[in-house]
């Protein structure tokens, strides 16, 4: 089974910054809706930014706004998203998934359902 592959988690001070990775061996990423999730200890699984192949931007997370991007380097098959300003409430395993639904209203990345492309996760720690 074909699987994504996130990276650049870790143990942050608040007010840090982290730059995660997303990729994959299988497929290529820049004609796929790829979003970024999160899950939080004793939370539901919530969206946070997504990036459609036309580079439509949609934020799931009106938290984020101003301190996360979404970003794709198609030359190395790769979505990133850069968190700034993190707090302890950004602390969370992040995932990043994939879905073929693309839109050229730029309606994706609220209309794809995520089923079948996961990573395995990464972990953020925001704390002093």
């Amino acid at each position: 089974q074909v699987r994504l592959v996130e990276s650049g988690g870790g143990l942050v001070q608040p007010g840090g910054s982290l730059r995660l990775s997303c990729t994959t061996p299988g497929f290529n990423l820049a004609y796929y809706t790829v979003a970024w999730f999160r899950q939080a200890p004793g939370k539901e699984r919530e969206g946070v930014l997504c990036s459609e192949p036309r580079d439509e931007i949609t934020y799931y997370l009106d938290s984020v706004k101003g301190r996360f991007t979404i970003s794709r380097d198609n030359h190395k098959n790769t979505v990133y998203l850069q968190m700034n300003s993190l707090t302890p409430e950004d602390t969370a395993v992040y995932y990043c998934a994939a879905d073929p639904s693309i839109s050229p209203y730029g309606t994706a990345c609220r209309e794809a359902s995520f089923d079948d492309y996961w990573g395995q996760g990464t972990q953020v720690t925001v704390s002093s």
